[in-house]
């Protein structure tokens, strides 16, 4: 019962940007890890800084996300690390120079950008 309350409290208090955020890091969680198996076996890209760049891009979407969907009090603060981590990962991917990193820059700098909007929200 007290879980169900919870729950339903937690949805109360989410806003349509909350919810875009979400949405935004969870594409970006699944493009990063795409684009990580990509690079393990396809791209000549195996520079270990990248990709563990990749994973803990990976790892912090979808990290923020959970945290905003249960609208945890720290979701400002882990979005506010999951911005920076999401534009220094677009930046690494952008600096190969790899036609194939495009669909994971664009999704980390749309995660980055929610999130940095994310982590200026009141807790």
């Amino acid at each position: 019962m007290q879980i169900q309350q919870t729950e339903t409290n937690s949805k109360k208090l989410k806003s349509p940007e909350m919810d875009q955020c979400i949405q935004n890091c969870l594409n970006c969680f699944k493009v990063c890890e795409e684009t990580l198996a990509r690079c393990f076996t396809q791209i000549e890209h195996k520079d270990s800084s990248h990709l563990v760049l990749l994973k803990s891009c990976a790892e912090i979407c979808n990290t923020s996300a959970k945290f905003m969907m249960l609208n945890s009090k720290f979701h400002s603060d882990v979005c506010g690390v999951c911005s920076k981590v999401c534009i220094e990962c677009a930046d690494s991917c952008e600096a190969l120079g790899d036609a194939s990193m495009k669909e994971c820059i664009e999704a980390c700098r749309k995660c980055a950008d929610s999130c940095s909007e994310m982590a200026k929200m009141p807790h």
